[in-house]
């Protein structure tokens, strides 16, 4: 079983499905778990799966291994994952994206949460904002600052631009897309946008967070950067960085 919804979790997928292995994926999202199929997944699940929901699912599958390729800021589901492998005693795998190493630079600010990166926003001024940070932590931002003022790129969904027109954000400042972008396009939408601060997570390298840093500081732009949350429950779990590691692990195991 693979906690999928990311670009890692697809590739996984993909390797795994050429092993003979039978792979039930979930995903929070239609698209997500559309996109896990392709990838080669026999059986896909959609929705947001608490740990007693998840521990239903492997003994009604009979899983015999819980792979968590969950996005690294997507803690609860790391905790339930860990929970619901814990309580069907089957062995638990997760997958981490490799950390970046951020520079030091006045230019970054490096904050533990969305509460605090709010009070960073804040303290640059009345200026303009461009948040890559997922549409589920808009609230944090339109809850103190006014929304014509935030410029949300976000993927391409129904759920993601209601969830902007909740929050207040207005048509013109709503980009909806999808993928990891390059340092020039994202300068070309820094510029149109006349944006002085970006709003990003520390994501890893897969998440597009390089080109996202090294477009902001060419231009001079103040970047409050999230880090990622610590997870005590991981502690003495078995952790990967790299794809073609879990692989191999599960190859063993056959």
């Amino acid at each position: 079983m693979v906690m999928a919804g990311t670009s890692d979790a697809r590739k996984i997928i993909k390797k795994l499905s050429f092993t003979g292995n039978y792979i039930l994926a979930t995903a929070i999202s239609l698209n997500g778990g559309e996109l896990a199929k392709q990838a080669g997944a026999d059986k896909v699940l959609v929705g947001r799966f608490d740990s007693v929901k998840l521990a239903e699912i492997i003994r009604d599958n009979e899983i015999d291994v819980l792979i968590d390729a969950t996005h690294p800021f997507a803690s609860d589901a790391t905790k339930n994952a860990i929970k619901a492998a814990d309580i069907e005693k089957i062995r638990y795998i997760r997958f981490d994206r490799p950390t970046l190493d951020i520079p030091d630079n006045e230019l970054i600010h490096k904050v533990n949460n969305f509460g605090e990166a709010v009070e960073e926003i804040l303290k640059l001024g009345d200026s303009r904002i461009l948040h890559l940070a997922g549409v589920m932590t808009l609230h944090y931002l339109t809850g103190r600052i006014y929304p014509h003022r935030i410029v949300a790129r976000i993927l391409p969904t129904t759920f993601s631009i209601e969830k902007c027109q909740e929050a207040g954000i207005p048509p013109q400042n709503i980009v909806a897309m999808q993928g990891t972008y390059s340092k020039e396009f994202n300068q070309a939408l820094m510029k149109e946008y006349d944006i002085k601060v970006v709003v990003t997570k520390e994501s890893g390298k897969s998440g597009g967070t390089p080109s996202k840093l090294q477009a902001a500081l060419e231009l001079g732009i103040h970047i409050v950067m999230v880090m990622r949350p610590e997870v005590s429950e991981l502690k003495g779990k078995t952790i990967y960085n790299s794809v073609d590691d879990v692989v191999e692990e599960i190859k063993k195991l056959e």
